[in-house]
């Protein structure tokens, strides 16, 4: 600390005292008290703390103190809790004001500040320093930045409209058109796979694949290439408005998005170049997996619906207990399979159940039995049998119910932090609402 005088410094957290020692604060967990290390005068100080006592080497800060209690209990132990008989949105402006965040909070008291400001739609963002009123060297300072910052304001109004559905009334319009796009070409492409649709035609799946002169005039083909150009500009917009390209390069959806596009422009360039009835066109099985993957774009509703994100969050957080899932199924897998195959074809009791002559075809009724599907296409035959295939159906249930529970829980907290986001930028739409 470059200002004070004396060994010890001591904060008075409305009217209760705690004594550090410089060294102490340097690296002090909060950032609004870790912050005084690096003061060099009284002004600097009176920035972070309400007043200052020089004669005793007091910062005094006006807030409450049994929350800065529990604070303090944190920073010594670990552990973050609300206090009790105080408003949760309360304890959560005091962890913003000490520079803490709603994560530091343990799981339980993090559901209950979700849910409260979900309930209420409410959110604190971090307290901004005193003298923001514009007057003296800093206060032109700030409208210098601000007056620099004002042209990038409609790029981030743009990607805030193509990236959060919700963020304003604009976003909400783009993600109902989006999602009408995705439906329809849906539809198109489940209509195109049935008799109906190629009888009058007499069109083999082959011709359907291609991408001639005469599908593209079709009314199906001018529907897909309506779709594929509303997928490419919104693509190519949410591209050059996005802050960090490599980063949107790597997400999972925009990797989607860049394979539902991709296809179609293939085709069209295979077309282009090898012709119509080239032997690559007549083929046609490279150009029906291309066109397949059109199904991609139902992926696309993730970006507007809680519950497909949360599903794809569960699964990004949980991939340790899903492996655990697999590795819990492969070793019954090849326990039972190796049983059954031995009792029901590899002993000589009189009977050989030739659906279970190799341990390969005896692990799918392993798979099937133990998941309670039961296709009923294959089945033990012998009284061991039979009983092997008790304990694999018990066993199945019991494996596969032991990682689900953590599965289910980080499925409901990932749904309540993305209802909360939700929510947070529902406020922002209600306010373009009123004005």
């Amino acid at each position: 600390m470059n200002f004070g005088r004396g060994p010890a410094v001591v904060l008075n957290v409305g009217g209760t005292r705690y004594s550090f020692s410089r060294e102490v604060l340097k690296d002090f967990p909060l950032r609004r008290v870790s912050r005084l290390h690096g003061c060099l005068s009284e002004q600097d100080v009176l920035e972070v703390c309400d007043d200052y006592d020089r004669e005793r080497n007091e910062y005094f800060f006006d807030r409450h103190s049994e929350a800065f209690g529990f604070i303090m209990l944190y920073v010594r132990h670990g552990h973050l809790r609300f206090v009790p008989h105080m408003c949760e949105l309360s304890f959560y402006n005091e962890l913003i004001y000490w520079g803490l965040e709603g994560s530091h909070l343990d799981y339980c008291c993090q559901r209950r500040l979700d849910d409260r400001m979900s309930e209420t739609c409410t959110y604190y963002s971090a307290e901004e320093p005193p003298g923001d009123s514009g007057a003296g060297p800093r206060g032109k300072a700030r409208r210098a930045a601000a007056a620099a910052a004002e042209g990038g304001k409609w790029l981030e109004r743009m990607r805030r409209t193509f990236e959060e559905p919700t963020s304003s009334l604009a976003a909400q319009v783009l993600a109902t058109v989006s999602i009408l796009f995705v439906i329809v070409s849906m539809v198109v492409l489940c209509a195109s796979t049935l008799p109906e649709w190629r009888a009058p035609e007499n069109r083999s799946v082959e011709e359907q694949s291609r991408y001639t002169a005469e599908s593209v005039r079709e009314p199906s083909g001018i529907i897909e290439a309506i779709c594929i150009g509303w997928f490419t500009a919104e693509c190519i917009v949410r591209f050059i408005v996005s802050k960090n390209k490599c980063e949107f390069v790597r997400r999972p959806l925009n990797i989607i998005d860049l394979l539902a596009i991709t296809p179609y422009y293939i085709s069209v360039l295979m077309t282009v170049f090898t012709g119509e009835n080239s032997q690559l066109q007549r083929a046609g099985v490279t150009l029906r997996v291309l066109r397949m993957m059109r199904i991609f774009w139902v992926i696309k509703l993730a970006r507007h619906f809680i519950g497909l994100q949360t599903l794809g969050l569960t699964l990004k957080r949980c991939y340790r207990e899903m492996v655990m899932l697999l590795v819990f199924i492969c070793v019954a897998m090849a326990i039972f399979s190796a049983l059954s195959q031995l009792l029901e074809n590899g002993l000589d009791l009189g009977t050989k159940n030739k659906d279970y002559a190799s341990i390969p075809a005896a692990c799918w009724w392993v798979i099937i039995s133990m998941t309670t599907v039961g296709y009923g296409d294959m089945c033990p035959i012998t009284v061991p049998g039979r009983i092997l295939g008790g304990i694999c159906v018990v066993s199945g249930i019991v494996l596969l119910a032991l990682p689900i529970t953590f599965i289910y829980h980080s499925f409901v907290q990932c749904y309540h932090e993305l209802k909360f986001r939700s929510a947070r930028y529902g406020r922002s739409l209600s306010a373009e609402f009123l004005n």
